[in-house]
């Protein structure tokens, strides 16, 4: 008899389980961050803001709540997975308190309960996505729901670049069926650049800007973008700049704000100099926020590394080491970079010792591969321009490019090993040859 009972139940929770690889939501979307990308993703989903008017509030939440689950913070995810729900009613400000946006929130529900072995309240949760899906069928009869794609679509944008082709795709998706949201007019065009490279920047993309900025006059992080965009084709936006940062001052402090693209356009379109006065202005006005320091820091990092603006005095030198460890501070699970750019800025202001012990002790820390590469990649230069210690430097430049993560940092490492190899100067020039011709491209 509990043979029986319990073949039961474990067929009961195999049945539960089918249903739910079959849910659209965080759970089945194939995310799978791990690691230093968990902390880094929890620290910058924080760094959005939760103030009025956030059309994202509830997706945001639903992801934070599945990044804490992840991070094995149970009570967490379940209180973020609430607030989502909450935010969502609020927000939507419908006749009903629910809607197909909620779907994506029950589905994470479900799937955490059945985790938690609370297969009632999981079944529950399963029901109300089957109650949802029905009473708010999608319009197109082949695809998902509009407010699922967004979601999805939305979610993807935080995992990196190589996931935007697909989150612009699923946003044409839920644009088709449902045009009359602007703010997936905006993200879809979000989709479509690199903030980092405008250089391909093509004039169909840049009209898309222009259009989604006229829909959406109050989101200033895409007119950053735009303005950027637009100087990167050489028309000149001094003026047009402080005007957008007057107004950017003026928001609540938020990643969204669009300080973070004003910031990087002041410094490469105006000068560092104009944009370290920016980022102080606006601690000024916000001293405790650590998305502020944050930019700050890394204001006066290019600043120390530009050789454009003049010589440096020592007080900026002082200046950016402060902020550097008030950050590292402030984000301790997810400063691996700001480390990195102190260890230079000491070797800048001739302290390699300190620069050295930053080396040493994050070569000891557990890193994911991602991590690991830029560490690798960043060492093996302070190993080769510091300490003139080239065999070394080559060692870790393979590890760098041994990891087989697509990346920039990987492509210089293999970039360095080869020119090392064609200059054939070098006794390792063999055994870089053998690892080339094995390295997985």
């Amino acid at each position: 008899m509990v043979a029986a009972s319990s073949y039961l139940v474990a067929q009961t929770e195999t049945t539960l389980e089918a249903k739910l690889e079959a849910l659209q939501c965080h759970f089945t979307w194939d995310l799978k961050p791990t690691g230093y990308t968990l902390l880094r993703l929890r620290d910058n989903l924080e760094d959005i803001g939760t103030e009025e008017g956030n059309s994202w509030l509830g997706h945001t939440y639903n992801l934070e709540g599945y990044i804490h689950y992840q991070l094995g913070s149970i009570d967490k995810a379940r209180s973020l997975f609430s607030r989502a729900a909450e935010a969502f009613r609020q927000i939507r400000n419908t006749v009903s308190d629910e809607g197909p946006w909620l779907v994506v929130n029950y589905g994470n529900k479900a799937w955490l309960h059945f985790h938690q072995g609370e297969q009632a309240e999981s079944q529950a949760c399963l029901s109300k996505v089957e109650e949802l899906m029905k009473e708010y069928p999608s319009p197109s009869q082949d695809e998902i729901h509009p407010e699922i794609y967004a979601e999805k679509a939305w979610t993807l944008m935080k995992f990196g670049a190589d996931k935007k082709l697909l989150a612009a795709d699923y946003f044409q998706r839920a644009i088709r069926m449902q045009p009359d949201m602007v703010e997936w007019q905006t993200s879809h065009v979000l989709a479509l650049i690199n903030p980092f490279n405008h250089s391909n920047l093509r004039d169909d993309i840049l009209e898309k800007m222009k259009i989604a900025k006229e829909h959406d006059p109050e989101n200033l992080y895409l007119a950053a973008l735009y303005l950027e965009a637009r100087a990167k084709k050489g028309e000149q936006i001094e003026g047009e700049a402080r005007e957008l940062a007057i107004r950017v001052l003026r928001k609540p402090v938020s990643s969204y704000s669009g300080i973070e693209p004003l910031l990087r356009l002041y410094r490469v379109y105006l000068s560092n100099n104009e944009a370290i006065d920016l980022a102080e202005e606006a601690l000024e006005r916000h001293p405790d926020e650590r998305y502020l320091k944050r930019r700050a820091a890394i204001c006066y990092e290019k600043r120390i590394f530009s050789d454009s603006d003049g010589p440096l005095e020592n007080s900026m030198i002082d200046r950016a080491i402060s902020l550097h460890k008030e950050v590292i501070s402030l984000y301790p699970d997810s400063s691996l970079k700001r480390k990195i750019y102190l260890a230079s800025i000491y070797v800048r202001s001739n302290h390699s010792q300190e620069a050295d012990q930053i080396y040493e002790e994050l070569l000891q820390s557990d890193l994911d591969p991602g991590g690991a590469q830029m560490l690798y990649n960043y060492y093996a230069k302070h190993l080769h321009f510091i300490h003139k210690r080239m065999h070394e430097s080559i060692k870790y430049h393979m590890k760098a490019a041994a990891i087989p993560q697509q990346s920039f940092l990987r492509e210089n490492s293999i970039s360095i090993l080869r020119r090392i190899r064609d200059r054939n100067r070098n006794r390792m020039c063999g055994e870089i040859e053998e690892f080339l011709a094995n390295l997985q491209l």
